[in-house]
C-alpha cells in the first residue's frame, strides 16, 4: 500500500547537498503571531491509514469526523497508556494550527479503544504558546502532560493533569522547568510511588542553573529547582524497580552522560547523585543535519528492566550517534550493574554501509514487562542520496545481546514537507511497550504535511536456537476475512506434522480463547474461530509443537 506522498517524494528525491545545519538552535519560544484558524469549515482529506499483519498506523491528528486536517502541522508526540485500562491512552504533540506561523500549542488526543480511534479537540488553553510534550500516568491511571511555554519571555513549565478515565485536563500546576524538558513517574508501588520527577536543558531554564524539579506530593505542587552535575541534556529520565532514578542525555563538551540516584524521593533531604558517569556510545548526540536541519536527530533515551528475569534491573541507554564518519547511526550500550559500568555499544540498524552515507534518525527505545527491548527509528537506507525515511524496527529477547533482522515497517516519507515556518519535525517519536507489542507516537509527512501517527507493533516471536528461524519451516499465518464479523480463519502451511494451538488476545494481551487444531498433516492447514459479540480488536499467536509460527492482529465488526 503506497501513498500519495509517498510516489511524489520518488518522483521528487531530495538530494544530501540541499541543506545545512542551522547556525543556532532554535529555542522555544514565539517569534511568529497566533493566527486563529476556527476548526469548523477547514479543509479536510481522508486520514492516512495502514493495516500490515503485525503493524498498523493510525492518524492521531483528525477532526471530529476522522479526517485529516489540511494545512497545519503536528510533531514532537508523546504518548502515555493507562496502567489500570491498557485501551485508555493519549498523546500530546506540538500543534501548528497553520504552517505559516510556527506559534504552537499543546496539541492532545485520547483514545478509548487501543488506539483504534483518536479524539482530536481544541488545544489545551487554545492560543496559548506551548511546545515539548512530555505525558506520564501514575500506578491509579491518572494522565500527566508537561508543556513548556515562554510567553513572558521566561521558560515555564505546568503540568496538566487528566484524572482517570476522563478525556479532559485541569488548570495546570507550575513545575519550573525549560527548553528540552522530560517527565518520569514512580510506579514501583513503594513508599515513594507517584513521586515525579523533571529535568531539562540548563542554559535555557526557568532558574539558571538549576535544572531539576520534583514533585512528592503526587503532582500537587513541585520543589524549588536544583543543580544538575555534568549537565545531561536532550535526554530522559526513568524509576528503577526500586525507585532509583537515572537521568541521560548528551554530555559537554561531547559524548554522554548517565546520573543516578538511589534515593531521590526522600522527603525533607535535597537530591543527591550517587553516580555521574560519562558513557562512551562511540560518538556523540546527532542534532541539527540532515534530514532534520533545524532539530535533533532523536534524544537519548534510558531504560530499566523490571521483568523479574534473569535481565531484571539492566539499564539501558540509545541513542542516534554521530561518529567515525557516520551520519547517524542507532546504538545501544547496557549496564547489568546498575549502572556502576556499560558495556561498548552495539550497532543495532544492520544496513551495509560503509561510507557512512544512510541516516537512521529519531531512534526510540522502551522494555517490556517481560524484558523484551523494542527499538524504533526512520532510515534512508531504501532510498540512497536522498532523506526519504522509512520507519524500522528490530527487538531483543536476551538483553540486548542480539537482535532480529531489522523490518521495515512503513512507506517511505520526506521529512521536509510540512515544515511550519522552521526546519524541523520536532525532536523526537516517543514508545512504550507491553508484553504483546511496542506502542509508537511518531510524526510523518504521508499526506504531504507533517501529522502524528499511532502504530501498534506485534514483534515476531523468537524461536529456535539461533533465536529467529522456525524450526517446522512454516509459512507465515494469515487471517482471513479481517476484519470479520461473525468468524475468520487462521491458515499456514507447515513443513512437517505437529499439534497446532491458536490462543486469541485482547487488546491489553490477555488471553480471550485458546483453540486446539490437534495433531495437523505437512502442508497447508486452516483453523476457524467463531467469536463473541460485540466489536473489538484482537491479537492472535499460532503454534506448532510450542512454538510459535506466526503472531497477528485482527478487527471484528458488527454484523
Amino acid at each position: 500500500m503506497k501513498s500519495t506522498a509517498f510516489w511524489l517524494c520518488l518522483t521528487f528525491p531530495i538530494f544530501l547537498l540541499a541543506q545545512n545545519a542551522p547556525p543556532f538552535e532554535y529555542d522555544e519560544s514565539p517569534d511568529d503571531p497566533y493566527i486563529h484558524v476556527p476548526r469548523a469549515g477547514q479543509a479536510t482529506s481522508p486520514p492516512y491509514r495502514l493495516d500490515g499483519t503485525t503493524f498498523s498506523i493510525r492518524q492521531v491528528n483528525v477532526d471530529a469526523a476522522g479526517q485529516n486536517i489540511l494545512g497545519d502541522a503536528a510533531n514532537e508526540p508523546s504518548l502515555v497508556i493507562d496502567p489500570t485500562n491498557p485501551e485508555r491512552m493519549a498523546i500530546g504533540w506540538r500543534q501548528f494550527d497553520t504552517i505559516s506561523s510556527n506559534f504552537r500549542q499543546a496539541g492532545y488526543a485520547f483514545s478509548f479503544d487501543a488506539g483504534e480511534n483518536w479524539d482530536f479537540p481544541e488545544p489545551i488553553e487554545a492560543g496559548i504558546f506551548r511546545s515539548d510534550p512530555v505525558l506520564d500516568a501514575d500506578t491509579e491511571g491518572n494522565f500527566y502532560y508537561n508543556s513548556l511555554s515562554s510567553t513572558t519571555g521566561d521558560y515555564l513549565c505546568h503540568v496538566f493533569k487528566s484524572e482517570t478515565g476522563s478525556n479532559t485536563w485541569d488548570s495546570g500546576t507550575f513545575a519550573y522547568g525549560g527548553d528540552k524538558q522530560w517527565m518520569a513517574i514512580d510506579r514501583n508501588g513503594g513508599a515513594t510511588n507517584g513521586n515525579i520527577y523533571a529535568f531539562w536543558k540548563t542554559g535555557i531554564s526557568s532558574c539558571v542553573p538549576g535544572a531539576f524539579t520534583r514533585s512528592l506530593d503526587g503532582g500537587l505542587t513541585y520543589e524549588p529547582c536544583e543543580q544538575l552535575v555534568n549537565n545531561p541534556t536532550r535526554g530522559t529520565l526513568v524509576v528503577s524497580p526500586t525507585g532509583s532514578l537515572y537521568a541521560c542525555g548528551g554530555g559537554s563538551p561531547g559524548g554522554f552522560v548517565v546520573l543516578k540516584s538511589e534515593e531521590p524521593g526522600i522527603i525533607g533531604q535535597p537530591l543527591s547523585w550517587d553516580l555521574a558517569l560519562q558513557v562512551d556510545m562511540g560518538g556523540d548526540l546527532a542534532i541539527y543535519d540532515g534530514p532534520n536541519p533545524g532539530g535533533m536527530l532523536g534524544q537519548a533515551w534510558i531504560d530499566v528492566d523490571n521483568s523479574g528475569t534473569a535481565t531484571h534491573g539492566n539499564v539501558y541507554l540509545l541513542a542516534a550517534v554521530n561518529g567515525n564518519g557516520d551520519h547517524a547511526d542507532i546504538k545501544l550500550s547496557r549496564s547489568t550493574d546498575g549502572g556502576q559500568t556499560w558495556e561498548a555499544p552495539i550497532r543495532i540498524n544492520d544496513d551495509a554501509d560503509p561510507d557512512g552515507f544512510n541516516w537512521q534518525w529519531f531512534g526510540s527505545l522502551s522494555v517490556a514487562p517481560n524484558g523484551r527491548l523494542d527499538v524504533t527509528w526512520f532510515d534512508t537506507r531504501d532510498n540512497p542520496g536522498t532523506y526519504l525515511s522509512r520507519l524500522y524496527y528490530s527487538y531483543s529477547t536476551d538483553g540486548g545481546l542480539t537482535w532480529s533482522p531489522n523490518e521495515a515497517l512503513s512507506d517511505a516519507f520526506d521529512p521536509h514537507l510540512g515544515w511550519p515556518q522552521q526546519q524541523k519535525m520536532g525532536d523526537y517519536n516517543h514508545q512504550r511497550s507491553d508484553n504483546l507489542a511496542a506502542h509508537l507516537a511518531w510524526a510523518a509527512t504521508f499526506n504531504g504535511e507533517e501529522d502524528v501517527f499511532y502504530s501498534h507493533i506485534v514483534p515476531d516471536i523468537f524461536s529456535g536456537t539461533n533465536g529467529f528461524a522456525s524450526q517446522n519451516g512454516a509459512a507465515n499465518v494469515t487471517c482471513s476475512p479481517n476484519p470479520f464479523k461473525g468468524s475468520t480463519s487462521f491458515r499456514f502451511s507447515l513443513k512437517k506434522a505437529g499439534q497446532v494451538q491458536v490462543e486469541i488476545l485482547d487488546a491489553r494481551g490477555r488471553l480471550v480463547e485458546r483453540l486446539s487444531g490437534g495433531e495437523m498433516p505437512a502442508g497447508m492447514n486452516t483453523v476457524e474461530w467463531e467469536s463473541r459479540a460485540g466489536s473489538e480488536l484482537y491479537f492472535y499467536r499460532v503454534a506448532a509443537d510450542g512454538e510459535i509460527i506466526g503472531t497477528g492482529r485482527m478487527v471484528k465488526i458488527e454484523e
